[in-house]
């Protein structure tokens, strides 16, 4: 292209994307600003608030710290791709049931580290949901009802067979 723009193809949310992107636009400079998909917020723009956590090749990962291009033939998931039929996540349910919402800026961030963790544990002990979840910050809750939510959303899951 010459212009300092690539185009990438990769898997989001279940469709196929193509786009042209800049060589210097990290992956959540696309979600948001070319594709519109706002749930995945920008905090520090530093890999240190976990508020723009998407799931990468089912590992969470900060979307403000992956160069655009390294997305190339990747498998994305945001917040915006977990609910089925408009019916939201278990995980989604979670939080909600558990008050595990209060402002909601981290909260996408937390589902989808908690939803990584849960794809490769669906029955993980408290203290890896502990490490699982060290990388969202959250200013309001406390953790506690954060950890009670991704607990019955595993009961949940493993209740529904998902």
């Amino acid at each position: 292209m010459g212009d300092g723009r690539i185009r990438i193809k990769f898997e989001l949310n279940g469709s196929e994307r193509q786009i042209d992107v800049d060589l210097s636009d990290s992956l959540l400079d696309v979600l948001r600003d070319d594709l519109g998909l706002t749930g995945t917020k920008r905090g520090c723009d530093r890999g240190l608030c976990g508020a723009c956590t998407v799931i990468m090749n089912g590992k969470a990962v900060n979307s403000c710290q992956i160069p655009a291009m390294r997305a190339n033939g990747k498998n994305i998931l945001t917040i915006e791709g977990l609910a089925v039929d408009g019916k939201p996540h278990p995980l989604q349910e979670a939080f909600v049931d558990e008050g595990a919402v209060q402002c909601g800026f981290c909260t996408p961030g937390m589902i989808m580290s908690a939803k990584a963790l849960l794809d490769q544990n669906p029955d993980p002990s408290d203290e890896e949901i502990k490490v699982a979840l060290s990388g969202n910050i959250c200013r309001c809750t406390g953790y506690v009802n954060i950890e009670k939510a991704v607990r019955k959303a595993a009961d949940d899951i493993k209740s529904l067979d998902l």
